[in-house]
């Protein structure tokens, strides 16, 4: 019984104590007020026009318009955090079996989620005669 003991309390001791996460600092854009603007005006229009979009979708769509403001994919990932910061954008998980996918929404749409289509388990079997 003493070594049960003796051993609970090594290993009560011997753990460091859990640090609270850290938080992530507030994003900054570095671009102008105008610029972020623009930028913000037309992904906002993009994503309420098309729906619940991935972040892949979105690019897709940004450089269909041609938007000059975005360097990149990733800068347009830190424009969409930044516009989730400010809640002018939410996302939205769609977790279907072992897939998850996230969207971007704006908040006053609602939000119809696509199923991916999945082979029907009746049509795999032989049908009896």
């Amino acid at each position: 019984m003493a070594k049960w003991i003796a051993g609970t309390l090594i290993r009560y001791f011997s753990t460091k104590p859990k640090l609270p996460k850290p938080k992530m600092k507030p994003i900054t854009l570095n671009t102008p007020p105008e610029q972020t603007q623009t930028i913000t005006r037309a992904i906002f229009d993009i994503v309420k026009e098309h729906g619940p979009l991935t972040v892949g979708e979105t690019w897709d769509r940004v450089k269909e318009v041609g938007l000059r403001g975005l360097t990149s994919k990733r800068h347009m990932k830190i424009v969409l955090r930044w516009m989730r910061e400010r809640q002018k954008l939410r996302m939205i998980c769609n977790h279907v079996g072992p897939h998850k996918q996230f969207l971007y929404t704006t908040w006053f749409t609602k939000s119809h989620l696509k199923e991916p289509k999945q082979a029907d388990r009746n049509s795999a079997l032989p049908k009896s005669p």
